[in-house]
């Protein structure tokens, strides 16, 4: 309660209709945002994966689903082309981050990374994962600055044969996010570290595997992928920061980098 969370992510179709989220607006904790992708204050459309997004956080239905942050208030905020991959969308994250800043927002989650591109002539390579080239580290950087707390996730291609986490997951002061089974088992999926330059990534793990989440239809179901442990994650640190107020955004993020259970041998 008393936390605003700003959501990066592609479109949230469904929000505004379907019974996982009623209590949200009934309760006023739906803010506001803005579509970067189409100039207009349309975010209930696009693609469906900032909807599961934000049911990890903000859903509920008695006996179903429990967000991990459901009094929270949130910011939707449409940055992601889900019809085409382009540095542009680095820049519109870095738009909404402005606006978040602007809107006094405490937690950012962003489900979102950026390695390839449909011009390969702009995709990253593993020596550009090092907290400094990419518009949006950059930028993620810099929001960090501003008081927020960065969540993000470390990317699914853990199995690939670029298996490295992507941007802005390699930003400094993000807490990047991976992604294990029930029994705290790592998934194949979940993308590596170190970065470039041999920092730890992703900072932390939460459940990736079988999260339970709410489709745009209102449906209950589960879904897999780092998209969804960094939400929870995020959760997770809006209700820290709520229980632990007199601490900076880098004491919250140092106190959950040091919980993890092989924070001295990762």
């Amino acid at each position: 309660t008393g936390k605003i969370i700003a959501i990066m992510d592609s479109g949230f179709p469904g929000v505004n209709t379907v019974q996982p989220f009623e209590r949200l607006f009934t309760n006023n904790l739906i803010l506001g945002g803005y579509n970067f992708v189409m100039r207009s204050d349309d975010i209930y459309t696009g693609h469906f994966h900032g909807t599961y997004v934000l049911s990890t956080m903000g859903g509920y239905v008695e006996g179903s689903l429990v967000g991990t942050a459901p009094n929270a208030s949130y910011y939707l905020f449409v940055t992601e082309d889900s019809g085409s991959e382009n540095p542009v969308e680095e820049s519109l994250w870095v738009e909404a981050a402005e606006m978040a800043d602007s809107l006094g927002v405490d937690v950012i989650n962003t489900s979102l990374g950026y390695f390839g591109y449909d011009n390969p002539a702009y995709s990253y390579t593993y020596e550009d994962i090092d907290g400094t080239t990419a518009f949006i580290t950059r930028g993620a950087n810099i929001a960090f600055t501003r008081g927020m707390i960065l969540v993000n996730s470390a990317g699914n291609s853990g199995a690939t044969a670029d298996p490295h986490i992507t941007v802005p997951g390699d930003a400094f002061n993000t807490l990047t996010v991976g992604a294990v089974g029930n029994t705290e088992v790592i998934s194949p999926f979940s993308s590596t570290g170190p970065t470039f330059d041999g920092r730890i990534k992703p900072d932390i793990v939460a459940q990736g595997i079988n999260d339970v989440i709410s489709n745009q239809f209102g449906t209950i179901t589960t879904a897999s992928g780092t998209s969804f442990s960094s939400p929870v994650m995020a959760g997770l640190v809006a209700c820290l920061w709520q229980a632990l107020p007199g601490k900076t955004n880098l004491e919250i993020v140092q106190l959950v980098r040091e919980s993890a259970d092989r924070f001295t041998t990762p």
